[in-house]
């Protein structure tokens, strides 16, 4: 019973922490796991830099969204008129932050609150291979160097926004001896991400859930 309460305990801190950070209103080795099949026709389910200044956070600003996802983001703006663009870039950061760290630690148990279904099955076949081969990995985030939404749509009341994310990492494997096999925290290597965050506006849970990664062009 114990046991119980305490898992209750712990589910109920990551369910406020991913609030805190997304829910809120006001070229390296195994970095990332396999990419969705493109055939595949659903998105498949999942501190911090500071985002440029926006005059006015609720509406599109040049600094933090792409033309062509201008449109997007205002279509979201009718349905829930308490977006709050700059918030959401700040905590889609975060959130970024959050889920390499996690699969990078191997912790299947936050990536459950961070990611979709289908996004968490494929980060587990990830994790599940690299500890067969007895593998760990030391990697780093260093920066965020751009956080930019770069897609924004309504599917009925469902809200997709997908942002632009070039960062710097640092990546290490290393065996089960902790020898390095891959990679080096020497340098860092940069990465260009294309991750699409979702959240359903008729439900009252205010997370946003990772729903696809795919590599920016």
């Amino acid at each position: 019973m114990v046991g119980i309460v305490l898992l209750a305990m712990v589910a109920a801190f990551l369910a406020l922490r991913l609030y805190m950070v997304l829910g809120k209103r006001s070229g390296h080795e195994q970095a990332l796991p396999p990419k969705p099949a493109e055939e595949r026709l659903a998105p498949v389910q999942a501190p911090r830099a500071t985002a440029e200044p926006i005059a006015d956070a609720g509406q599109p600003s040049d600094s933090v969204i792409d033309p062509d996802a201008a449109q997007g983001v205002r279509a979201i703006l009718s349905a829930d008129p308490n977006f709050d663009v700059a918030r959401f870039v700040e905590g889609a950061k975060a959130a970024y932050r959050m889920i390499l760290e996690a699969f990078w630690r191997g912790d299947e148990d936050e990536l459950a609150w961070l990611v979709a279904p289908d996004v968490r099955e494929a980060f587990a076949v990830a994790i599940a291979e690299r500890k067969e081969a007895g593998h760990t990995l030391d990697n780093r985030l260093i920066a965020i160097e751009t956080a930019r939404i770069v897609e924004a749509r309504m599917e009925g009341r469902v809200a997709f926004v997908t942002m632009h994310f070039v960062a710097d990492i640092a990546a290490v494997t290393r065996d089960a001896e902790a020898n390095v096999v891959a990679g080096t925290l020497e340098d860092a290597v940069s990465t260009n991400d294309h991750w699409t965050f979702s959240r359903n506006l008729r439900e009252s849970d205010p997370n946003w859930l990772l729903v696809e990664t795919d590599e920016a062009a």
